[in-house]
This record gives C-alpha cells, structure tokens and sequence, in this order.
C-alpha cells in the first residue's frame, strides 16, 4: 500500500544543470534574477547538503544514480550523440529495477539519456511507463539550424513507452516543445501519482526536469516574468513546476509517507548566455573544480528527515542508488562492486552523526582528474575552466575546500600526508576496477 512505513513512496526530482548557487536557499533566488520560493520552503522541511556531489556530466551521473556504480565501471562516461552505443548495458541493474523486486509501481517522466535504442529504454529497464526525451535537449536546436536535414541526423523526439511494449515516437523535440515539455512532464506525473494512490501501491517516481539545461528557454507563461531575461524565467518555471509536484502529493494525502528527493545532475552550464554560477565554489560541469562537484540536493521525509537542517558532510550520488534501496527494505545486488554507501542513518540524524563517506576519485572519461577526501581535494590534472587544461600535474595540486573554497592556493608542500589516506583510497578502488569486468552486452552494436 501506498501507506506502508515500511515501504515508503519515493520520489526523485533531478533539474538539469542547476547550478550550486542558483536557488534562494543557496545563497541565489532573487540574487540571480528568479526568487525560488517552493523550494526553499522545501529545504526548510527537510535536510539541504552543501556537499553533495556528482559526476562530470548528464550521462556518468544518471548512470551513477541508476547504478549505483562509478560510470568509469559502467562505460558511461560521456555523453554521445544518437546512434551510437551508450547508456547502461543490460548487465546493469537499476534502481527502478531493485525496486520492482520489492513490489513498487515505477515511473519515469523526463530525460533520460541511458540509452536511445530498444532494450535501453527507462520501459526496458524497470521502470512500468515513461515519457520524456531519451537523449539531451541540444537538439531542440536540430531543426532551426542552418544545413541540417533529418539524413545526416536524425530528428529528435519526445518518446512515450510501458514495460512490455515498444518505445514510440509522440512529436518531434524542437524549440517549441521545449518551451513546453516540463509543463507536460508535471501533467504526466501528477496523473500517474493519481492513479498509484487509487491502486493503493508503493511508488518510486523518478522525475528528470529539462530545465536549466541550455537552451534555457521558458513556458511562455513565464517569459517576460522576471524581467532578467530568459534563463531567469526558466528558473522561476522550474520552481513552480518543483510545487505542483509537491502540491499533488500533499492533495493526495501521502506526504507524511513520501521520500522527496530534489537534487541536480551537474554543476552550472558554462556556455553563454546559459552560463550558471555554483556561488562560492570555482568551475563549472565538465571540470574536476567544486562547482562541478557540489550541486543541490534536499531531502524531505515526514518523521524521519529532522527540518530545516544542513550539513556539510560529503555524499556522493551513488549513494542516492544504495540509501533509497535501504529506506524500501530492497536489496542492494551483490554480485558486483557497489560504490554506493547507505546514508539512511546520517540522513535520519545529521546532527548527531556523520557521512559513513569519507571520499571518492574523480574522473573525466577515462582519466583521474582528482581525489576528495574529508575537507581536502588533490588535482592530478588542472582544468580550472572547461578547455582550458594544462595537462597531468608532475606535481598535483592540493586544496582545503573548508578554507579555500575557490581552489586559489595550492598547499601541497605543507602537508604531503594528505597524500597517504587519498593514495589509499586510489589503490583501493583501481583493485576493485581490476576485478570487476563486466560481461559483453548483447545490445552494443559496436
């Protein structure tokens, strides 16, 4: 039942791009241009992190999130365009697809980009129903730009599916249909959430926004709202869409028994005039700099997620994949390193406990970028800004994020045991890489 404490009804909230400093409980809202009052009022009912972290771009952090596994693990490192082999391969199992085991509905309304062909769809791969756009919002742009026909690339869509049956075309993604979409992804949910309640299941909604993913262009509802321009409306219209969701659930009276997790996939677009700022933190997506890394992530849980805290202990977003299979009493595969940790107990006393994680590595692709552990964070490669890297560091550099959150000053030489525990932490995880391999995925075509 849809009331069961035991299990829970989840639901997930990922926006695309949001920046760490974008939203009023961040230090932004009316700072940049678009007050964020339902989200605000969000983290006051809830745990608000300051160090949440994710992977480099849209592909390895879904992946993560889904698999609870580093993407250099998974093969999904990057993101590609349509027609190539990328998203999870079938050997991987998915948060939707634990969950299924323990009896909960499922549901995917939004982006994504875990595989644009037949066994690869969010429908292929646990999840009862889907809607939304199997790649990326580039390619709005496809049919606007000069040169392009539908023979040498393909033509985007927005895609609709259920478990069993084939994935289906519903219209063409262009400019238009983004002005749109996130509007027509709240209608989907909210329907769905409906109809979960009626059937009195336990549900996991997972709920990828478009929004502020470039180009951030808003529901004319909200053009012209703000009065600072495009990516401002977009924000305010990401905020409104955040509480119609939350909205729902309250009308529906499964709040008290609902995990609502609303976080970011990356950090800040760095291309103009879409760029977003991460506040005090340097960089943006695409690097190994912190604001990269530190994205939003609040969680609201009735009971059990104490109000109106924050913390600053690390949590990585695989954690999001093992802390939600603990919270509905699902098992965690064990066939496989799992680079998740359990958060359920921090989460439940951010006060009195901390993060049972200490750090993770860092990569871009297939190659280290830099090491976090605790509050310091060593460089291997210096990319301060998106191609603009001076190649592998003789020497890395070393940051103490608590004191120099800009990642100015590099401090290596007056504490070299810093190395020590961040070395283990590398041989540790390249021995777990070594006996891991994964078996041939009959659906990669090359």
């Amino acid at each position: 039942m849809s009331n069961d404490p035991a299990r829970p009804n989840i639901v997930l909230v990922l926006a695309d791009n949001l920046g760490w400093g974008e939203l009023g409980c961040y230090g932004g809202g009316i700072l940049r241009g678009a007050a964020t009052p339902r989200i605000d009022k969000l983290a006051s009912e809830g745990l608000l992190l300051h160090n949440f972290n994710v992977e480099s771009d849209c592909v390895p952090t879904r992946s993560a999130l889904m698999s609870g596994r580093h993407p250099i693990r998974t093969g999904c490192r990057q993101s590609v365009p349509a027609g190539f082999p990328q998203g999870l391969t079938t050997w991987e199992k998915t948060l939707a697809e634990c969950l299924k085991t323990n009896d909960y509905a499922t549901a995917h309304h939004g982006k994504w980009h875990l595989g644009d062909i037949e066994g690869r769809y969010p429908s292929d791969r646990g999840f009862d129903e889907w809607f939304g756009i199997p790649r990326t919002t580039d390619e709005t742009q496809f049919t606007s730009a000069i040169g392009y026909t539908p023979e040498v690339a393909e033509l985007p869509y927005i895609m609709e599916g259920k478990a069993g049956e084939k994935s289906k075309n519903v219209q063409i993604y262009d400019l238009e249909s983004r002005r749109l979409i996130d509007e027509m992804l709240v209608a989907r949910s909210k329907d769905w959430l409906t109809r979960k309640v009626q059937e009195q299941k336990p549900f996991f909604l997972y709920h990828p926004l478009v929004h502020l993913h470039f180009p951030t262009l808003p529901h004319n509802d909200f053009k012209g709202t703000t009065g600072q321009g495009d990516f401002a409306d977009s924000m305010a219209e990401m905020d409104y869409r955040v509480g119609e969701i939350l909205d729902h659930i309250d009308e529906l009276g499964v709040q008290d028994n609902t995990v609502f997790i609303f976080a970011s996939d990356n950090g800040p677009e760095f291309r103009e005039p879409y760029r977003g700022t991460a506040g005090p933190w340097s960089g943006t997506y695409h690097t190994a700099m912190e604001g990269s890394l530190r994205v939003p992530f609040i969680i609201r849980w009735p009971g059990q997620v104490p109000q109106g805290t924050t913390s600053n202990e690390i949590v990585h977003v695989t954690d999001i994949f093992s802390t939600l299979l603990s919270i509905a009493g699902s098992e965690v595969p064990s066939d496989r390193p799992i680079d998740g940790v359990d958060q359920t107990t921090f989460f439940r006393d951010p006060v009195g406990t901390k993060s049972p994680r200490t750090g993770f590595l860092f990569y871009i692709k297939e190659e280290l970028r830099a090491i976090k552990w605790k509050d310091w964070k060593l460089h291997l490669v210096w990319e301060p800004k998106v191609n603009q890297s001076s190649g592998r560091l003789e020497s890395p550099y070393l940051f103490n994020t608590v004191r120099d959150p800009k990642e100015e000053s590099d401090i290596l030489a007056f504490n070299t045991w810093v190395m020590q525990p961040m070395m283990k932490l590398k041989t540790e995880f390249e021995r777990s890489l070594k006996y891991d391999p994964a078996p041939p995925d009959p659906l990669k075509q090359w």
